[in-house]
């Protein structure tokens, strides 16, 4: 594998827990992107206000910087939501990406959300989140409702067959 993974998909999907799954197995550095929003960008969503483009063009910006960094290093794992294709064209400009989109339903990402104590944004920016979600045509897709034992197992037969590229 070359190149760096992208895990996306709408908050609560299981990136975090698929991407640091993924990283360990194989052998590569996890990064989650929400680790990398400014303090505004933070402040506007745990007031449940989403972000717009505008918000995001300097963080998305960054992270691929990032991106480019680590490919050079010999790859990572970057959860990130990267919800609309000009997201992830802006993140894969800089190098190869590995897209993992995680496909779940908002009736289980509702219910993961009832569960979750530890995340900065509110349940109740879920619906814009798959209001804004434009799923990618490429790159490996996998039923995130599923056990992340199986998600693992998917991810690492189809990563197996396929080359990161970038988003065009």
């Amino acid at each position: 594998m070359k190149g760096s993974i992208v895990v996306l998909g709408v908050s609560g999907s299981g990136k975090t827990t698929i991407g640091k799954l993924l990283a360990q197995k194989l052998n590569l550095s996890f990064f989650d992107a929400d680790d990398f929003h400014p303090p505004s960008n933070i402040s506007k969503m745990a007031q449940g206000v989403p972000l717009n483009d505008q918000d995001r063009q300097p963080w998305l910006l960054l992270l691929s910087q990032k991106l480019a960094g680590w490919h050079r290093e010999g790859g990572a794992v970057l959860a990130c939501s990267a919800l609309k294709e000009e997201y992830r064209k802006l993140l894969g400009k800089n190098s190869p990406v590995q897209w993992i989109y995680l496909e779940i339903d908002e009736a289980h990402v509702a219910e993961r959300f009832r569960k979750r104590t530890d995340h900065f944004m509110p349940a109740s920016l879920v619906r814009s989140q798959f209001d804004a979600l434009e799923p990618p045509e490429y790159g490996i897709r996998v039923d995130a409702s599923q056990p992340p034992d199986l998600i693992i197992r998917d991810i690492l037969n189809n990563l197996r067959s396929s080359e990161p590229s970038h988003s065009d």
